[in-house]
């Protein structure tokens, strides 16, 4: 069970979780070294070519999820959004990611379709409470100990607080502030105390989260897992541009792939000689003629 592999890693340490989206990303990840991987909905949705606004579908994130798994046995966190509906949809989600073989899931609180926080201005409208705290718990009831349920809150201040508790309450194994629910680490260290579990932190590409909470204070607040969700994301989308952008421009191909990895380097990364040795492994000759 990739979950009870999970919680093992958790009473380790802070579990560092950068956000995948693909096999690519997937296995190099894990040759990078991590222990866990994020299907982060933010990179799921943009490999598709959409923003971080709920516009793929369950079925769209579930075999973006699928494919992370086929690429990697390492215990995968994934984004269900806001459960995609009410506490039955949400309860269906979780139950098809938990048979896809993912160590946990988190879902949002709010109203769908969601809004990437960081993204707009505005606050974003919420699940009222009570019924927010009912989806989490249909979520776990579907579950079981099969998966861990974390429950991401996108409220601010003392609200935050009380939806943590609640949350909780209901069922789920730890709660994820988001970067902007709160503004200090202070805080951060009351929602830890409120909730009575685990936190998640999301160490979003530039926000305060990913400048102030160094490992030390990871652990002082209260996180168990701190997820990486758009890094690996932003510099693959920067490199990516820039080699189009030359390309583009006219500058010769040879001259552009000399600044790239090298072809026989992501031949070895990509697992070519593994599939050839599997390949020999099953021809006639390989068993003495049979």
């Amino acid at each position: 069970m990739s979950s009870r592999r999970l919680r093992e890693l958790m009473g380790e340490g802070v579990v560092h979780a950068p956000g995948v989206w693909d096999g690519l990303t997937a296995r190099l990840a894990e040759q990078a070294g991590f222990s866990a991987l994020c299907a982060s909905g933010f990179a799921v949705s943009a490999s598709l070519g959409y923003p971080d606004a709920e516009l793929y579908t369950m079925s769209e994130n579930l075999e973006a999820t699928r494919r992370i798994r086929e690429s990697s046995g390492l215990p995968l966190i994934a984004d269900i959004d806001t459960g995609y509906g009410n506490a039955v949809n949400a309860a269906r989600t979780a139950r098809r990611f938990r048979d896809a073989g993912v160590a946990a899931v988190f879902m949002e609180d709010q109203e769908s379709p969601k809004r990437c926080p960081l993204c707009v201005g505005d606050p974003v409208p919420l699940v009222p409470p009570e019924e927010a705290a009912m989806k989490v718990r249909a979520v776990k009831d579907a579950v079981g100990d099969d998966v861990l349920v974390i429950a991401r809150t996108d409220a601010r201040g003392e609200e935050a607080l009380h939806r943590a508790k609640s949350y909780a309450g209901a069922g789920a194994d730890m709660v994820m502030p988001v970067t902007r629910t709160f503004s200090t680490i202070d805080e951060w260290a009351r929602c830890r105390e409120a909730a009575g579990v685990p936190l998640v932190a999301t160490l979003t590409a530039s926000a305060w989260t990913e400048r102030e909470f160094t490992p030390r204070v990871l652990e002082e607040v209260g996180v168990a897992i701190a997820l990486l969700p758009t890094q690996v994301l932003m510099a693959a989308t920067g490199a990516m541009r820039q080699a189009l952008g030359r390309l583009a421009a006219g500058e010769p191909p040879a001259d552009v792939s000399a600044d790239a990895l090298p072809h026989h380097e992501f031949v070895d990364l990509i697992g070519f000689a593994e599939v050839e040795a599997a390949q020999k492994a099953y021809l006639p000759a390989a068993r003495g003629g049979a």
